[in-house]
């Protein structure tokens, strides 16, 4: 089965943070959370200076750390590259946590309401909030697709820096742009083969 990733353009994405609302809003992210964050960096000396935008998440690797060393195995990768936490297996060690090279496993402290950017209180009904002690991570929002939608970060973003897909066959297939466009990963010496993709 073709395995799916995210291709970044970072020319594209102007930090305007769509993305990260979007996932918190979709996901009932508990507060203090945040399961896709952008980061910055300033290039150039003024009066040339420059700013570019880095959104991170999960980047549900083809050798995720994380998996081997769960001893409940309650992380697990699909076989479609998507990598997702069973709470209910999960005992809250934070191997896992510690495992992640790209620090993007997040444990939850303790059952809290989902918060929307404003303070108000709100739900995703369609899907289940994490409860304490759990790893907390992105999961490309498996559940829209698998209903044949695209994460909620890609449909958000008003760029249209996201893109998403599988890596082999389908209509766009990732892997065409990724080769075109001489896509990077972060942090390629890990040996995790990361399946989000940045140019």
């Amino acid at each position: 089965m073709s395995r799916y990733a995210m291709a970044i353009d970072l020319s594209r994405c102007n930090g305007c943070n769509a993305c990260v609302v979007a996932c918190k809003v979709e996901h009932n992210g508990p507060p203090g959370i945040l399961l896709t964050v952008i980061l910055e960096k300033e290039t150039g000396r003024y009066p040339n200076a420059n700013r570019t935008f880095y959104p991170v998440l999960c980047n549900h690797c083809e050798q995720p750390p994380c998996v081997p060393v769960c001893p409940t195995k309650a992380t697990y990768r699909r076989e479609d590259g998507i990598v997702l936490v069973d709470w209910d297996a999960c005992i809250g060690c934070g191997a896992c946590i510690q495992a992640c090279p790209y620090e993007q496993r997040f444990h939850v402290k303790k059952e809290a309401a989902a918060r929307a950017p404003g303070g108000a209180e709100h739900e995703n009904p369609g899907l289940r909030t994490a409860p304490a002690g759990v790893p907390l991570k992105c999961d490309f929002c498996y559940h829209r697709v698998d209903a044949g939608r695209v994460p909620a970060c890609v449909e958000a973003c008003p760029t249209g820096a996201r893109i998403f897909g599988r890596l082999e066959g389908g209509e766009r297939p990732i892997n065409e742009l990724i080769s075109r466009r001489h896509a990077r990963t972060l942090l390629p010496e890990m040996g995790t083969s990361p399946h989000v993709y940045y140019f």
